[in-house]
């Protein structure tokens, strides 16, 4: 099979057991994302610190699991907000542990320590903030939405950019991605902006028509910045693709990349709106 067909039944599986995670109930959708996000940070610091301060990246991989276990416990089980500080100890502690290395050789590396819990622990946990009403009720669906809006964005980008790169060929960004095009970036715009409006015509997306196409738009071209910033730290790493895991597509953070930033600015704009 050539790639497109292997990456088309590949991500299709993918989707399929995403859906159904986010379907049922809500440690199915707890133990979905801590998979998700434990793939990615181990694909984080192997790239971008190889084999050092092993412990370290450790820890920093508990600290993230702890800080989304606070907060799903918070929202569904109404934790006090004050305890989800709790989950800066582990954080400490691999600042702490620092202190004792014995090899400072290569001590700069522990600050991609850090920067993956910020780019990657920190938005996934906040996903339990959209996985839940404000009753403490689990409801996948609205994930769901965000999911369809970014992945018809992707689509959307990849078709066009497939169909009418060569005729309309200027670049979005060479520098970081050279294979991605204005026409396609529209495209995808163009796709999510059609996937919302088709959610709130089925009634799968229930906020007001204006709001959802906002949403998604904001989203589409958040997704694409979540994309070009893993394009240009991959670039500056000499890889092309982060992991392996899922054929086709490569690793986890290849396929969430723009989830990372689609998804928190999804969410900004509905808490600013209080429809969250």
């Amino acid at each position: 099979m050539n790639n497109t067909t292997v990456r088309a039944i590949s991500g299709t599986v993918f989707v399929i057991l995403m859906v159904l995670c986010l379907s049922f109930n809500k440690f199915l959708f707890a133990a979905m994302v801590i998979t998700i996000m434990v793939f990615m940070l181990l694909e984080y610091y192997r790239i971008s610190m190889g084999n050092s301060y092993a412990f370290s990246k450790v820890l920093a991989i508990l600290s993230a699991v702890f800080l989304f276990v606070l907060l799903f416990v918070m929202q569904a089980y109404h934790l006090q907000l004050r305890f989800v500080a709790l989950a800066m100890v582990p954080v400490f502690i691999v600042m702490i542990n620092s202190i004792y290395l014995k090899d400072k050789s290569e001590y700069d590396k522990l600050s991609n320590i850090y920067t993956g819990l910020l780019y990657i622990a920190i938005p996934l946990a906040l996903s339990n903030l959209i996985a839940f009403d404000k009753a403490g009720n689990f409801s996948g669906l609205l994930l769901i939405d965000f999911f369809v809006i970014i992945w018809c964005s992707d689509v959307g980008a990849f078709t066009f950019g497939k169909l009418l790169g060569k005729k309309f060929p200027k670049k979005l960004f060479e520098s970081v991605s050279p294979h991605k095009t204005w026409v396609g970036f529209f495209g995808g715009l163009f796709s999510s902006v059609l996937a919302a409006f088709a959610l709130y015509e089925t009634g799968i997306l229930r906020f007001p028509l204006i709001h959802c196409l906002i949403l998604s738009v904001i989203m589409s071209v958040a997704g694409v910045y979540g994309d070009l910033f893993e394009s240009q730290w991959k670039r500056f790493y000499g890889v092309k693709d982060s992991g392996n895991i899922i054929p086709g597509h490569g690793g986890m953070l290849d396929r969430f990349d723009s989830t990372l930033m689609a998804m928190p600015f999804g969410a900004i704009y509905l808490a600013i709106f209080d429809l969250l």
